[in-house]
């Protein structure tokens, strides 16, 4: 099973996307641990696990269970996790390198396994580094931003291609001494076949008692990066609309104290749903009325892949995002949802009331939505982008 990251459920699809394409793919990863870092009992061990999913052949890195929420913690499961990595890397037949970014978290494994060995990599660009941490507030020392960005730019450079997934990102590319040449836009990607529109009243709405009612839904990591205490402003301002309700599904980093402020407030139309298993993701989606996607102000180095998962649920998706972020583009190209800029509960709570009483605008936007995933993100549609990278790379 892929952990329950965003970004593992997206790997295991393109690696299987590849393999139908013919080749062979071979997945160094950690055990699952995302978001809590708490590893399940079955993983907890010393040794490496092989596995074999849809042809993938699958190594687990084992990692201790620790609080990730304390970042020195964290910092300790990215070390035990780059050494279990090399270690397991060391040992397997491979031609190119595919990793994914921040370089404090794959640093050393990309330095022995693709610099090294001289085999060529592709370098996955998911957040601009050090920029993103400093503007959440994670980097504050500045030898550890130095740090970061002398980690980051070595595996820029010693990479052959860079993806990135969002045009936002190449002024930090350049900013970052990146040759542009070697950079290739790839958008993430969503399994249409998995996510897709389901009955409004699923089995998921019915175990936690809201049924028959208006659901503004964020699923998904309650982070640092989210900002989603204006969610929490918004439901406030709607607490006497007895039938709207704002349900949050998910773990991470920022959850205690969503739950605490939410306790503060008073709120009884807000609902907190633990972290739930990939396979019912569907269905939690299906119970939205409205999705949610949501970053702090300056946040636009992001394109969340939820917006995907959202797209192919058929559900009209608001964003309280960055006007100059390609999250705000990419939706208002997609005419599946509404866009409202970064902390202003006021204009968020108006926006919900406004499609709350459009449901024939809902169901459009549902709908479009849905056609842009099909069209533009499937899985066997980046496949073939990186194929057209592996196939560029093998042959320099």
């Amino acid at each position: 099973m892929p952990d329950g990251g965003p970004s593992a459920a997206l790997y295991a699809l393109l690696s299987e996307a590849l393999v139908h394409r013919g080749h062979t793919v071979e997945v160094i990863t950690a055990a699952p641990h995302y978001p809590s870092g708490k590893v399940p009992p079955r993983y907890r061990s010393f040794r490496f696990r092989r596995e074999k999913n849809q042809g993938v052949n699958v190594i687990r890195v084992p990692l201790p269970s620790l609080d990730r929420s304390n970042l020195a913690l964290r910092l300790l499961q990215y070390i035990i996790y780059q050494i279990g990595m090399t270690i397991a890397g060391l040992r397997a037949s491979y031609d190119v390198v595919i990793t994914s970014n921040p370089a404090l978290q794959v640093g050393l494994p990309f330095t022995i396994l693709a610099v090294l060995r001289r085999k060529p990599a592709i370098y996955s660009v998911h957040d601009v580094y050090p920029d993103a941490g400093v503007k959440l507030g994670i980097f504050r020392n500045g030898f550890v931003i130095r740090t970061v960005a002398v980690l980051e730019r070595f595996c820029l450079y010693r990479a052959k291609r860079v993806r990135i997934l969002s045009k936002s990102f190449m002024p930090g590319m350049k900013s970052l001494g990146v040759d542009e040449r070697k950079v290739a836009l790839i958008y993430d990607w969503v399994e249409t076949d998995f996510i897709k529109p389901l009955p409004h009243e699923t089995r998921f709405a019915k175990e936690h008692g809201i049924v028959g009612k208006f659901i503004v839904l964020y699923a998904g990591n309650l982070g640092l990066s989210q900002g989603l205490e204006v969610v929490l402003a918004a439901a406030e301002r709607l607490a006497l609309e007895s039938d709207v309700h704002f349900v949050f599904v998910g773990s991470g980093a920022g959850k205690k104290q969503l739950i605490a402020e939410a306790s503060r407030r008073k709120l009884h139309n807000v609902s907190f749903i633990p972290f739930q298993p990939r396979e019912r993701l569907p269905e939690i989606l299906a119970t939205a009325d409205i999705s949610l996607v949501v970053l702090k102000r300056g946040v636009i180095f992001s394109l969340p892949s939820k917006i995907f998962s959202i797209f192919a649920s058929g559900r009209p998706l608001l964003a309280s995002v960055d006007e100059a972020s390609d999250s705000w583009q990419m939706i208002i190209r997609s005419q599946a949802g509404l866009c409202v800029p970064p902390e202003n509960p006021a204009r968020l709570s108006q926006l919900i009331m406004k499609l709350k009483q459009a449901p024939e605008l809902r169901r459009q936007m549902g709908a479009r939505g849905r056609s842009f995933a099909l069209e533009y993100h499937s899985p066997e549609a980046a496949a073939e982008e990186f194929e057209h990278l592996l196939e560029a790379i093998s042959k320099n």
